[in-house]
């Protein structure tokens, strides 16, 4: 501003100069006279033009504080002129620029928090890195299923040789993941998870986890540009509950087209039966008898096979309620041996006719393993979140091949088994949000565990 008002002023100064030139020429005053008048007069000048400015200097410093505050981001103060003149059009200007520029930074602002709550509150996990393969963006799952340990300023100080801590320090308990490198977060993760990613493989993909056996998960990607940087979105869905349910849903619409079936021709076969017993009857035919009775033991027994896959495909929706164990496993304890384990009250919300049916399947399962009857033990015990329900034998165990179906309807290694039992298990599993893992137990047997978590809904 000073520089303008600078440049003003001279302006002034030689126009009275130029002007007051031909009136010292014709005068006759002397030189002292003329450079007295000619000082007084561009003093009085200088004057003028201060005071005439003053007004004009004002309104350019709030024009350039405006300016200012809108390169800072702050959009909320207005100008207020007072005079009439071109520096009200441009206050005004000034005004409606800042109003508009108030009202998109609230939609931004809107749009933010919106997208923000939509990827935290999403159960995929998302990941945005650039082209230097540094996490700009991710979302809470993301850092619950990467959770680092390092600190970025230890992974920077590595890259440079450092091979120390910048801050000297370290923390144990982060959570962001914006600024870490994709090799850092892959540290100790299993190899395809890393091969997956470093090699933008999408597709499906399986991941050990822990206690709960394994996962199948899903990686899509996307590519595009931001600040002039190429960007790689990653997305992991995790699928296992999700195929899990497809393939129970398929079996259970095999199941229902196969009962009807068997309905429909158990019926006609079940009343020739009834009149051709009455015929041998009445010949005497001892052989004839005995043929119609085999044939109403096989119509027994595939009324019982129909009836026990019709359950499986016909199960309710869980009832959820606070299991009172000590009647459950009184109960369970009229139909089978088995030992139980429980430290501390547990408290947990489920069905419990289903939850019975479950551990009814389980413990005929271990009782019939090939192990030491008294070997049989119910484990209920529980953790933050969870509560995990274990059925321990000291049987055989499982084979790798056996292991990978034996959750599959209609597979079973026994020979009057229907192959419904740990399906059943499964599907009630699944309906009560929990997971079922069958493993081996290091020393002989088998151990299937039940984890539900507390907060089921």
């Amino acid at each position: 501003m000073r520089l303008i008002k600078n440049k003003l002023l001279v302006a002034a100064l030689c126009a009275t100069a130029i002007g007051m030139a031909p009136m010292l020429y014709v005068s006759d005053l002397s030189v002292v006279q003329k450079a007295l008048l000619v000082l007084a007069s561009l003093c009085l000048c200088a004057l003028a033009v201060k005071v005439c400015t003053a007004q004009i200097n004002k309104q350019l410093e709030a024009l350039k504080i405006g300016l200012l505050n809108f390169k800072d981001g702050e959009f909320s103060s207005t100008l207020a002129c007072k005079t009439n003149d071109e520096f009200k059009t441009l206050f005004q200007l000034y005004n409606d620029t800042a109003e508009t520029l108030r009202r998109e930074k609230q939609w931004l602002y809107q749009r933010e928090l919106m997208l923000d709550k939509v990827l935290h509150s999403s159960p995929d996990v998302l990941l945005l890195v650039n082209d230097q393969m540094h996490v700009v963006l991710s979302n809470r799952q993301a850092c619950e299923f990467f959770h680092p340990t390092t600190r970025k300023e230890d992974t920077d100080s590595e890259e440079n040789g450092a091979g120390t801590n910048k801050l000297g320090a370290s923390s144990s308990g982060t959570r962001s993941l914006e600024g870490y490198t994709l090799g850092t977060l892959l540290n100790n993760k299993p190899d395809t998870l890393k091969d997956v990613l470093l090699e933008n493989r999408e597709g499906l993909f399986t991941l050990p986890h822990g206690a709960s056996g394994i996962q199948t998960w899903h990686m899509s990607t996307g590519t595009f540009l931001l600040n002039n940087q190429t960007h790689r979105l990653y997305i992991l869905k995790q699928m296992t509950r999700e195929l899990n349910r497809q393939e129970v849903s398929v079996w259970k619409k095999v199941i229902r087209v196969i009962s009807h079936e068997l309905n429909n021709s158990l019926g006609p076969i079940s009343s020739l039966l009834h009149s051709g017993q009455i015929v041998g009857q009445q010949n005497g035919d001892a052989r004839l008898v005995r043929v119609f009775h085999t044939i109403e033991e096989r119509i027994a027994h595939l009324n019982q096979f129909v009836q026990g896959y019709g359950r499986f495909a016909k199960l309710p929706p869980p009832v959820l309620a606070t299991i009172d164990w000590d009647k459950i496993t009184a109960q369970l304890s009229n139909q089978c041996d088995f030992k139980l384990t429980m430290q501390e009250a547990v408290e947990v919300k489920a069905d419990a006719v289903q939850l019975e049916q479950l551990l009814i399947n389980l413990l005929k399962n271990a009782h019939e393993s090939g192990g030491h009857p008294q070997d049989v033990e119910l484990v209920i015990k529980q953790t933050a979140s969870q509560v995990i329900i274990e059925v321990l034998d000291s049987g055989k165990g499982m084979t790798d091949s056996v292991m990978t179906n034996a959750l599959v309807p209609f597979y079973s290694t026994k020979a009057n088994g229907s192959g419904l039992g740990l399906a059943l298990c499964r599907e009630i599993t699944d309906a009560h949000n929990g997971h079922l893992v069958i493993q081996n137990r290091k020393d002989k047997g088998l151990c299937v565990r039940f984890i539900i978590d507390k907060t089921t809904k």
